[in-house]
């Protein structure tokens, strides 16, 4: 892949790549061996106790920027992908796209509604089916309704009827963070 970007990106890319490496680390643990050795050449004085200090404080100022940059893109581009695959799968929730954007009220709503797909998947017997909230509760409804037992309603909890979503091909209408089906924004 070419290098893009201004010099400043290229250049921090490169320190980037360059310092998480076995030669950078040699280079830093032969400089501090070095150090250690020359102390009793000078008599470990003030000034042989600053070299190192300061420059082992120089280099942690510019590697915190260095690691928070590189950890920024890794997490921009994993978010990316991510997104991607939120996307281009039919039966996931649109909604999910972008979660790192909500507000920690919102991310604590939907994990709070995720949950409950935890609740219904610990009930299935087959532990390797997935499926979205909505799915998993339709399917625990029909489960329950061939072995007899109550739902819905009847069993304490409210039946939802779902639209189905024109734009998914059939899949249901998606939910705001509330639990309530949006309108078709077709």
């Amino acid at each position: 892949m070419t290098a893009k970007g201004g010099w400043l990106e290229r250049a921090s890319g490169y320190a980037t790549k360059w310092t998480g490496s076995s030669v950078a680390f040699g280079l830093a643990a032969g400089t501090i061996l070095v150090w250690a050795v020359t102390g009793p050449l000078f008599n470990f004085s003030d000034t042989w106790q600053l070299v190192i200090n300061t420059g082992t404080t120089i280099v942690t100022f510019l590697m915190v920027f260095l690691i928070q940059r590189a950890q920024n893109k890794d997490s921009h581009a994993i978010h990316l992908k991510l997104n991607e695959i939120v996307a281009a799968l039919p039966c996931t929730s649109n909604r999910l796209i972008s979660a790192e954007e909500l507000s920690e009220e919102e991310v604590r709503i939907l994990s709070e509604h995720f949950h409950k797909l935890v609740e219904l998947a610990k009930r299935d017997s087959d532990l390797k089916q997935s499926h979205s909230i909505e799915d998993a509760e339709a399917d625990h409804a029909r489960k329950q309704e061939r072995s007899g037992q109550p739902t819905g309603e009847a069993s304490g909890e409210p039946r939802k009827k779902r639209r189905r979503h024109k734009k998914s091909g059939g899949s249901p209408a998606p939910l705001n963070l509330n639990g309530q089906q949006t309108p078709n924004s077709t």
